[in-house]
């Protein structure tokens, strides 16, 4: 059962009670404060914890290997759960969901901030990621329903978006701080001011909606189908970034994944009460945003891991400086998804934008193939880093916007979890396909380029390997910026011209004039 309303047109659907008064129209903005803020925590999580697991591998004792399970237990509960989570914010509320999601993760991270031993670290960034699915889809689905006035909307999602494509870069400018100048665990306690601020927040200023006569059910069968196969996937593709894709652990979940997800497609069709209802996908436009989502997001992971093993590894920044390296391109990608959202998508909508940005990107991957051993950060990073903050501010903030346009209230949480889960799904790829191509880039060019006057002690010595592996960065750049061409073709078919509601399919049993025009009557703020 949902607590939620059709904002836009201020009336509630079949079942629901009478909406409660709604807030001032001026505490839409402060409710966007709560929502970026939770936005934010989820977003840097997945990236603050990289510059701390050093730290946390000496304090905790284990190994290089188990490392990577730190991260790994976060993306598998995060990835396999998101359209389930989505889901339940429909049914059962998305400032419940919301509120349940802030709590939750703020426990698990108190828990891994306190732990004591390997085991109790990864559970608890498991228990991370479980609550994450939830609170994601609730808050993008909040975002949705609250800011429907066009104006306005572009306004939201264009904060909204610089606050997801630069929460990446933010987790290691944030990271680095707290593990240089206090330790690792804070990368884990900052999280329960970031959910104190917003429990508050969202107790004061989300209103509860009295629950409905009639409960819809929940699709088990569909649920256990989806969340099984975003687990073999995603497993797979990490299996495959620790070890090979020929391992019978990679190859193996990544086959059942994809059997599980075809299950799930054609349960999809079957149910009576579908999961993902299936008219939300195949919208050209929202299925447009979900797949450029994909592909933009391992664009953008490939980014930050290469380019931050390039500034500690081969230019010798601290982890600090590191982060603090990333800062232009988190202020160039501010000021383009504000002007992409505010200005331009109400205008020209998301198919010039989204296109155009992906290949602002790919140009900058291109120029970061310049680097070298001992060029500077000045001359050859930070241009690249500049083009590239314009171009991905060009896609994330339209992106979100589109992929949750055009949806009613009760199927909000399920479509921002599914750009959620684009958004995971296409990270989990990143890491592991770039990887492998990296290792396999450095590993080449060591075995081509090794005689008796590049061995030290019989290894290839310190010189051959810092060539190796800038060459093994500037590959990955090479592919990145490929994957980013594809996706700007691929927008460029998918999105249909024109602004957001000129031209967009709407689903039968949707009312139309809900999303599709900008709101005549003061829009309520519910959850």
């Amino acid at each position: 059962m949902s607590d939620d309303y059709d904002s836009q047109a201020g009336l509630a659907p079949a079942g629901l009670a009478p909406a409660a008064p709604a807030p001032a129209p001026d505490h839409r903005w402060l409710i966007l404060g709560v929502i970026a803020l939770a936005q934010l925590m989820i977003v840097l999580d997945a990236t603050i914890m990289n510059i701390a697991l050093p730290s946390a591998q000496n304090d905790l004792g284990f190994s290089i290997v188990d490392r990577q399970w730190v991260v790994t237990a976060y993306a598998l509960a995060f990835g396999s759960l998101l359209l389930l989570g989505g889901k339940l914010a429909d049914l059962f509320g998305r400032r419940l969901m919301f509120i349940v999601g802030l709590i939750g993760f703020a426990a698990a991270s108190a828990v891994g901030g306190a732990a004591v031993n390997f085991g109790m670290l990864v559970t608890a960034r498991a228990a991370q990621g479980l609550f994450g699915a939830m609170l994601a889809p609730a808050a993008l689905s909040l975002l949705a329903v609250t800011f429907t006035d066009t104006n306005e909307r572009g306004r939201a999602f264009g904060v909204f978006g610089a606050v997801a494509g630069a929460g990446g870069a933010i987790g290691l400018l944030l990271g680095g701080i707290l593990t240089e100048y206090l330790n690792w665990r804070w990368c884990l306690y900052v999280n329960l001011i970031f959910a104190g601020i917003a429990v508050i927040g969202a107790l004061m200023l989300l209103h509860r909606q009295a629950p409905s006569s009639t409960r819809p059910k929940l699709d088990l069968p569909g649920a256990a189908l989806v969340s099984g196969g975003m687990f073999c996937i995603v497993y797979g593709f990490s299996n495959a970034a620790l070890h090979n894709w020929h391992a019978p652990s990679t190859w193996g979940f990544l086959a059942a994944g994809v059997v599980l997800l075809a299950g799930f497609v054609w349960r999809q069709y079957t149910a009576p009460e579908p999961l993902l209802p299936p008219w939300i996908v195949a919208d050209r436009t929202r299925g447009g945003a979900y797949l450029t989502m994909l592909l933009a997001a391992i664009g953008l992971f490939g980014i930050f891991l290469f380019l931050t093993y390039y500034l500690q590894q081969t230019l010798g920044f601290s982890p600090l400086m590191s982060g603090v390296a990333f800062l232009p391109m988190v202020v160039c990608l501010v000021l383009s998804s504000a002007t992409a959202n505010v200005v331009l998508m109400r205008r020209v909508g998301p198919r010039p934008l989204a296109p155009t940005g992906l290949l602002l990107a790919a140009v900058g991957l291109v120029l970061l193939t310049r680097i070298g051993v001992d060029t500077s950060y000045a001359s050859h990073v930070l241009p690249s880093l500049l083009i590239i903050g314009f171009g991905f501010g060009m896609v994330f903030a339209p992106v979100f916007n589109s992929g949750t346009f055009g949806v009613g209230p009760q199927d909000a949480g399920v479509a921002s979890a599914t750009i959620n889960t684009s958004q995971q799904l296409g990270g989990s790829i990143g890491t592991s396909l770039l990887n492998t191509i990296f290792a396999g880039a450095v590993t080449g060019y060591i075995a081509a380029h090794v005689s008796p006057a590049t061995l030290v002690n019989g290894r290839p010595s310190p010189q051959l390997t810092g060539v190796a592996l800038v060459h093994g960065y500037t590959t990955a750049f090479w592919w990145s910026a490929a994957i980013l061409t594809v996706g700007a073709i691929a927008a460029l078919i998918l999105f249909r011209s024109g602004p957001l509601g000129e031209s967009g399919d709407q689903h039968p049993a949707e009312p139309a004039p809900a999303i599709a025009t900008a709101a005549t009557t003061t829009p309520a703020i519910d959850d």
